[in-house]
């Protein structure tokens, strides 16, 4: 569909582009549904039922809504790009604790011992990778992209994901930047580098769950549970990120703005 959305009219693309991100949250809320009410049944369980579920729907989005089939879901590319992407949000997640545990606002004390419910995180968190990666890159990115070009697509999609954070608790102005800047323009910048979902998918599952599942931070404001890794952090909100977590330290920030910006230079380059 992308030169009928180049060729459409301005007002028929605004309709219709408004029209996709009402769907796309609508699929995302019946996404996440089943995770409300499929109480006693167990998280790796039910990440089964609702993650394929899910990118189905988005498919049949694509197909039915743009008429033709999703490029961005290469099923030979899923193990690949979603285990690159681990391997991405894992490590820069290592770095910011390493930079916090040197500068003495980290200190690791114990093991944690509690194994199911860190498993219900991990299978949780892969259920918010996929929806918000499905809304914010698949339609809201995509959808700019193919109209207005990519610098568009990365300024507007960055700012977008990061003022929705804006609602969370313990949310702040600078968090809501910080979100923009290190997560929505290294995971535009992502989705762009790799044509695929599945490369943001992983950054994103392996960012929230190794921040908060495995280092013990809270996530965009909320308590994660259970960690791999008991710590006291100490220091100021603006290098710790406070009680929101440390995606929203300085930190995070420009290591996270870095690497968008190298993922940028290679798109630049490539092209």
């Amino acid at each position: 569909m992308t030169s009928a959305i180049k060729e459409m009219p301005l007002w028929k693309w605004i309709l219709l582009f408004l029209a996709s991100l009402i769907l796309a949250a609508l699929l995302y809320g019946f996404g996440m549904a089943p995770m409300m009410y499929l109480g006693g049944i167990p998280m790796w369980i039910a990440a089964l039922l609702v993650a394929p579920g899910m990118l189905w729907l988005y498919a049949l989005f694509v197909r039915w809504f743009e008429k033709e089939r999703p490029k961005d879901l290469p099923l030979n590319r899923c193990a690949a790009h979603t285990g690159l992407g681990l391997a991405v949000g894992l490590g820069f997640f290592c770095v910011v604790v390493w930079v916090m545990l040197v500068a003495g606002a980290y200190r690791f004390i114990d093991w944690g011992s509690s194994v199911i419910p860190i498993l219900n995180a991990f299978f949780m968190f892969l259920i918010v990778a996929i929806g918000e990666e499905v809304m914010f890159r698949g339609v809201l990115f995509r959808w700019i992209d193919e109209r207005w070009g990519f610098w568009w697509a990365i300024g507007i999609s960055a700012l977008v994901f990061g003022f929705v954070h804006i609602t969370n608790n313990n949310a702040t102005l600078w968090a809501s930047i910080a979100i923009a800047l290190e997560a929505g323009v290294l995971l535009g910048a992502a989705y762009k580098w790799a044509g695929t979902l599945w490369f943001p998918i992983g950054i994103h599952w392996a960012w929230n769950f190794a921040q908060g599942n495995i280092f013990g931070f809270a996530v965009s404001g909320e308590n994660a549970g259970d960690s791999i890794m008991q710590a006291a952090i100490s220091g100021p909100d603006w290098f710790t990120g406070g009680a929101f977590g440390a995606e929203a330290s300085v930190v995070a920030a420009v290591a996270g703005t870095a690497l968008g910006c190298w993922f940028i230079w290679k798109i630049v380059k490539k092209k």
